[in-house]
């Protein structure tokens, strides 16, 4: 392989980087029909969600409202990128840059706790097992699934539910199991099955719930 040759098999994850000139006009313009093509998905996708459950955001956050009020707390959970937006929305009521601070934790944070959970139990109650712990009557309980399949967030809704907690769910799809659970208050389904789409519209949501929130506690934001 000479200096000018790309490594073996870059050329076909990157083929943009090493098309001739007279190709250059034809992957941009591929990309951008792409890039055009996605943002309008997520704009349908969250005007459907909004159309479809703006009323029930409201009542929703109207719950989670009443909840704090009485000194309730949230805890959020999820698996992979939703462990991440599970952090997201912790940070956004306990932290905000604007509005009233709220009782807020993510439970995905802790590595130590969830590691001993995951080999000493099974990981199906790494939340679960928290929830028994900390949560109680007048809580909030918020996973997140894009498949709306993860058996750990279906375990802790369920633990949620016996603790007589506030449950909340967010899903991608149809909402898989999670939408067949009984013990589920409130559940918003994105109705798409791109995983990408999925997650940018419960981030949308989930910024709509924690702005509600604030509102029906008489908060300007």
């Amino acid at each position: 392989m000479t200096g000018s040759e790309p490594p073996e098999g870059m050329q076909e994850l990157y083929p943009f980087l090493y098309s001739r000139e007279s190709e250059i006009e034809t992957v941009l313009g591929e990309v951008s029909r792409s890039t055009e093509e996605k943002a309008e998905e997520i704009v349908r996708l969250r005007r459907e969600v909004a159309e479809r459950s703006g009323f029930l955001l409201a009542e929703c956050a109207e719950a989670m409202a009443k909840r704090f009020a009485m000194g309730g707390r949230l805890f959020t959970f999820g698996n992979g990128a939703s462990s991440t937006d599970a952090e997201e929305i912790a940070a956004a009521f306990s932290n905000p840059s604007r509005g009233r601070s709220l009782p807020a934790l993510c439970l995905t944070t802790d590595v130590a706790l969830l590691t001993a959970l995951s080999d000493d139990v099974s990981f199906e109650v790494v939340f679960a097992r928290q929830l028994a712990a900390l949560g109680g009557t007048g809580d909030i309980a918020f996973g997140l699934s894009t498949s709306g399949e993860s058996v750990n967030v279906i375990r802790a809704v369920e633990e949620a539910a016996r603790r007589g907690m506030l449950t909340i769910a967010l899903a991608g799809d149809q909402g898989g199991k999670l939408a067949e659970l009984a013990s589920l208050d409130y559940l918003f389904v994105i109705p798409s099955a791109s995983v990408h789409r999925v997650q940018e519209a419960q981030t949308t949501v989930y910024h709509v719930l924690w702005d509600l929130t604030q509102h029906a506690l008489g908060n300007s934001v």
